[in-house]
């Protein structure tokens, strides 16, 4: 069973109707007593960083967030929900994140190399590129477009949280992780076949209670 963490600032229905395609079992709930019975967790988001995360903490979910991690359950972020996985981001004041990743969410206008033609948000389909093509979460998933929509991109020295990237003014944090923590910048129920491919695979292993990602 996977368990949504409402917090008030997640795509809730889009994600809950991309279960419903893959026949999964899903509930949605804001009280980390009972997100504590599901066995995998998506962490959905759009809009503020530092909004969600005043959220989290006014719900009682960073605590319960950190801890489910921490003993080494899965977890899946969602687009801002991905971002919030890191340090902390930059917008509308520096606000620390969950910390499970190390990197920080910065402007895209911030990029030494961002072209001025290139807009922002950056949204629309771009073509990921696999830096772990052996990852589980990309098992019998080729390489195709997913959908994004973002005006914040994670920086990060550490290139083993990469999966997969994208390019948009330089390489994009498209798809990360480390042990059962993963995270992606789009929104892969909005991604059709390759979006829906790598959700399938999270959602295939959390029913397996497989040890996976590691």
């Amino acid at each position: 069973m996977i368990g949504i963490i409402d917090y008030g600032m997640g795509n809730l229905h889009s994600v809950s109707k991309a279960l419903e395609r893959l026949d999964q079992p899903y509930f949605i709930s804001e009280d980390p007593e009972e997100l504590n019975k599901a066995e995998g967790l998506i962490l959905p988001g759009v809009g503020s960083f530092k909004d969600a995360m005043t959220l989290l903490k006014e719900k009682n979910q960073e605590d319960f967030i950190k801890k489910w991690a921490a003993d080494g359950n899965p977890l899946l972020g969602i687009c801002l929900g991905m971002q919030l996985l890191f340090d902390g981001s930059e917008e509308n004041g520096d606000t620390d994140g969950l910390a499970f990743l190390p990197g920080y969410a910065r402007h895209f206008s911030k990029r030494k190399d961002m072209d001025p033609a290139l807009k922002i948000p950056h949204m629309g389909w771009n073509k990921l590129e696999y830096r772990l093509p052996d990852h589980d979460v990309l098992r019998d998933v080729e390489e195709g477009h997913v959908y994004f929509v973002h005006s914040y991109v994670i920086e990060t020295k550490d290139e083993d949280v990469l999966i997969a990237v994208c390019d948009y003014a330089g390489d994009v944090p498209a798809i990360v992780g480390r042990g059962r923590i993963i995270g992606t910048q789009f929104h892969p129920e909005k991604s059709s076949t390759v979006g829906m491919g790598i959700l399938k695979n999270f959602v295939t292993d959390v029913a397996k209670g497989r040890n996976t990602y590691e």
